[in-house]
């Protein structure tokens, strides 16, 4: 008897350390891929199949939530003082900046939204209580929208290095109404499809509309940090929901690895946000889209391989 309680705990032990050195795995790609504009998701869904886990898991979902948390506080920690020189100077340049990210999230809001029913409608059409997170852990998708995201990103990338401009300084110029709706319908575009660079699409779209590309990288994650909440919100009420309709499914057992997720995603959220402002600096932003048109490639052989 004694034996048995012995050998029982040793291998929760080592699940629970198992799941821990997942989590920490995933919590280093997430903090890594979701700053840099290669798409996060598709990154930490394909760790997810080739460690044997199942994305679409409620103790992963909330996993996934907190690791997005971790990012958002490496967002606000390393943009604070970029944002309070240039955004909060004073009450007009703060009021001009507060209704260009309400504008853009307001637009992503719609677009994403309008896709996402959509979506459920039409791919789903056979399908009771369909969610568009059923489609998040399909390679198949994913494989394209990388690519896609590749050639906008190499496109601004190649159209930038071509003009030869000088980086000019975030205040060198003002962004329109114009710009930011066009970054927010982007971003909502990139919502419902795993691997569509959020960061990735919104920045290369700033760039083609004129906007300095400090300026563009800077937008991008303030609108990150107003999107992010919501998200989790979704993320997590998705998860109550099934402990509800399923009570042995767990909401504590998942707690403290996912805590450490968050704390290790804003370590390597941190080390990429460093990493991607000194690549847009150098004006190699098109490497990115590069990456993301081998990744896209990568992702579709894994596909075929069963994964």
């Amino acid at each position: 008897m004694v034996l048995s309680f012995i050998i029982v705990r040793r291998a929760i032990l080592t699940f629970q350390m198992l799941s821990i050195f997942y989590v920490i795995i995933l919590a280093i790609i997430q903090g890594l891929a979701e700053l840099l504009p290669v798409s996060s998701s598709a990154h930490v869904v394909v760790a997810e199949k080739l460690l044997g886990l199942n994305p679409s898991s409620p103790d992963m979902t909330l996993v996934l939530v907190m690791l997005h948390t971790g990012t958002m506080f490496a967002v606000i920690v390393y943009f604070w003082n970029k944002w309070r020189t240039t955004y909060f100077k004073n009450g007009a340049i703060f009021q001009t900046f507060a209704v260009q990210v309400i504008l853009a999230t307001v637009i992503t809001g719609i677009v994403g939204l309008i896709l996402q029913k959509l979506i459920e409608k039409f791919a789903f059409r056979s399908t009771d209580k369909a969610e568009i997170e059923q489609l998040f852990s399909h390679l198949e998708l994913i494989a394209p929208a990388l690519a896609l995201a590749g050639v906008l990103i190499l496109f601004a990338g190649l159209s930038e290095r071509r003009r030869l401009l000088p980086v000019r300084d975030e205040e060198g110029t003002e962004m329109t109404a114009s710009q930011s709706g066009l970054i927010g319908a982007v971003q909502g575009l990139c919502l419902p499809f795993r691997g569509f660079s959020r960061s990735g699409a919104t920045i290369s779209t700033g760039m083609l509309a004129g906007v300095p590309r400090n300026r563009a990288e800077s937008f991008s994650f303030a609108l990150a940090v107003v999107l992010t909440p919501p998200v989790i919100a979704r993320e997590a009420f998705r998860l109550v929901k099934a402990h509800q309709a399923d009570p042995t499914v767990s909401l504590s057992g998942a707690v403290v690895p996912s805590l450490l997720g968050a704390v290790f995603a804003f370590v390597a959220g941190l080390v990429a946000l460093k990493w991607l402002s000194g690549w847009l600096e150098s004006g190699r932003w098109y490497l990115f889209g590069i990456y993301c048109l081998i990744a896209s490639g990568v992702v579709f052989m894994l596909y075929r391989a069963g994964y």
